[in-house]
């Protein structure tokens, strides 16, 4: 090969190379932008939503409408004292009930079950269940609980609830439970420590952000949830009286502002939608900083970059 054939030969090449580069940078220049569109679809509507909240509802927050009794509508002040205080009870009534399942359940699926029968079965009835509309399950709660007992209760609430929330906890245990190394659970065997002892000490130790977050997602579902309450605690205009009886609850008190045609259960409405949000926020903020500060002592600013 002569030496001009060469050069045409190293052009070619070249030539080839760029427009490979050209076109790679294209395709990439496409993607992310595509990434950023979506990622704006995503956030532009939340914020959105938060805005609304935050500007129709902040006017209606004060220390009576946060503390007080609900009166009549139309009659003055209106307050969500008792479904603020409901509210917290459902959450931690239903955590009570479904975290230990959902957890103990994950921890089943990824170090003892594997894809044995009885484990695939067990996740196909969890995904069933995160796949059943919420009425169902008050429908089921009500038959189940309300009939037989002859009277509304919080622990009916709870239950129907918890029901939503154990698998969303035991399918995201299972899977932060599997993104840890297998090399953790060999170097644990090589100590001569149990399967029980390296699950519950060193495996739940590193997939602890992953099972939190499932924790913290399943607690925002059912503090939202109306349907299942209207049909297991009906709601109540007092304070909580015991376990044993009605009570209220935000997003029923929600539901039955919206239903009144009056500006200021309009605006109570947004107040109480907002107090939601703040609660929800405040349980996220609480667990990632008691939970997940690192050991330097950042606490709470190294907390919230998971």
């Amino acid at each position: 090969m002569s030496y001009t054939e060469r050069q045409q030969k190293r052009a070619e090449i070249r030539a080839m190379f760029k427009s490979n580069v050209r076109r790679r940078l294209l395709v990439d220049k496409v993607v992310v932008g595509t990434v950023v569109v979506c990622a704006l679809a995503a956030i532009i509507p939340l914020i959105w939503i938060l805005g609304t909240a935050v500007y129709s509802g902040l006017p209606a927050l004060n220390w009576e409408f946060l503390t007080g009794e609900p009166g009549a509508v139309g009659a003055g002040q209106i307050s969500i004292g008792p479904a603020i205080q409901g509210t917290v009870i459902i959450i931690a009534l239903t955590s009570v009930i479904g975290l230990p399942i959902g957890i103990m359940g994950g921890i089943y699926l990824a170090e003892y079950g594997g894809s044995s029968y009885f484990a695939r079965q067990i996740r196909f009835f969890l995904d069933v269940f995160m796949q059943v509309p919420s009425i169902v399950l008050g429908i089921f709660a009500f038959l189940a609980i309300v009939l037989t007992l002859g009277y509304y209760t919080v622990w009916a609430g709870a239950i129907a609830l918890s029901f939503i929330m154990f698998p969303i906890v035991a399918r995201s245990t299972e899977e932060a439970l599997r993104m840890v190394p297998w090399t953790y659970r060999e170097a644990g065997a090589a100590l001569g420590l149990s399967k029980m002892v390296i699950t519950l000490r060193i495996v739940l130790s590193q997939a602890k952000k992953g099972i939190l977050t499932g924790v913290l997602l399943s607690v925002s579902r059912v503090g939202g949830e109306t349907a299942p309450l209207i049909m297991t605690i009906l709601g109540s205009n007092i304070f909580f009286s015991g376990f044993e009886s009605s009570t209220d609850a935000l997003p029923l008190r929600i539901w039955r502002l919206s239903l009144q045609p009056y500006d200021e259960a309009r605006i109570a409405g947004w107040g109480a939608a907002l107090t939601l949000v703040i609660i929800i926020f405040a349980i996220h903020v609480g667990v990632r900083y008691f939970f997940l500060r690192d050991k330097s002592g950042k606490g709470l600013r190294g907390t919230l970059k998971v």
